[in-house]
């Protein structure tokens, strides 16, 4: 596998507090890596970690197969980054904060049209940002971090104050960029869109990482060792998933009233919480 970001052993501590804590993992090339946790557990900063917008009190972490301390300013230009401090001019319009962007990455801009096609915005691409609504700008500013075309893309919470119908498109467009090969780093508190969008995912707790598999895998480790019989009758019968509820299930579909047959699945919510015992 093409290893494209890892950490190994990072630890990060703020006035005393430990905030990562041993955090290990790997990212591969053309791979959406969801990360997950609840408020506070160190989401935002191990981004901010790996963007070296702060540095790390000991642990390894290698970008594009190198040291982070001897990354370049080549190597960030093929970053993309939507992060809760992700700045767009206020007093600019959406299509002008675009084309500022595009020329600071040295490209361009060409795609800009298209973006604010996709993402709904052509119509009010003459807006000023500080006259737009939060999913506006949140649309845009997702925009702000496509617009030189990243290999890498670190999204912190990307479908934030959006309607369905636009958060729907980011996800559409997500997996259009992984088709293509991107890298994309997800932050974020829906479960569905974990589930939908990842190949794996993490779980991040009080600074160590819990948890670190696909979601299906995640949800079949803590799966119930439960069968559920929906019949004809109306009534519902429960067996064990295993030999001994075997002769059930074959009687109850032999006989023709079985409508619905499944296993019992926690959801990714479910699965953190048995975890670690806190919400998100």
């Amino acid at each position: 596998m093409n290893t494209l970001l890892s950490t190994e052993d990072v630890c990060l501590s703020f006035k005393g507090k430990r905030v990562l804590d041993h955090l290990s993992f790997s990212v591969t090339r053309g791979e959406c890596f969801g990360f997950l946790g609840p408020s506070g557990a160190g989401k935002t900063t191990t981004i901010k970690l790996l963007t070296r917008q702060l540095a790390k009190d000991s642990g390894r972490i290698h970008l594009f197969g190198r040291p982070i301390e001897h990354a370049t300013n080549a190597d960030y230009e093929r970053i993309g980054i939507l992060s809760d401090t992700s700045a767009l001019y206020e007093r600019m319009s959406i299509e002008d904060n675009l084309r500022f962007y595009a020329k600071i990455r040295g490209v361009t801009g060409n795609n800009i049209p298209t973006l604010l096609e996709r993402m709904g915005l052509a119509d009010s691409r003459k807006t000023l940002v500080k006259n737009c609504s939060k999913g506006m700008r949140q649309r845009a500013a997702l925009l702000a971090a496509l617009v030189h075309g990243p290999e890498l893309l670190f999204l912190d919470e990307p479908t934030s104050g959006l309607d369905p119908a636009a958060r729907a498109e980011v996800h559409k467009m997500l997996r259009e960029l992984k088709d293509a090969g991107a890298t994309v780093f997800l932050t974020t508190h829906d479960m569905a869109e974990a589930e939908d969008l990842c190949d794996r995912i993490g779980i991040l707790n009080e600074g160590r990482l819990i948890a670190d598999d696909a979601p299906q895998a995640l949800k079949l480790r803590h799966a119930r060792n439960e069968v559920v019989m929906r019949l004809a009758s109306g009534r519902v019968v429960r067996t064990t998933k295993d030999a001994a509820g075997a002769p059930l299930v074959a009687e109850a579909l032999a006989s023709g009233e079985c409508l619905s047959v499944h296993s019992v699945e926690p959801n990714l919510e479910e699965v953190f919480l048995e975890m670690a015992g806190r919400e998100f």
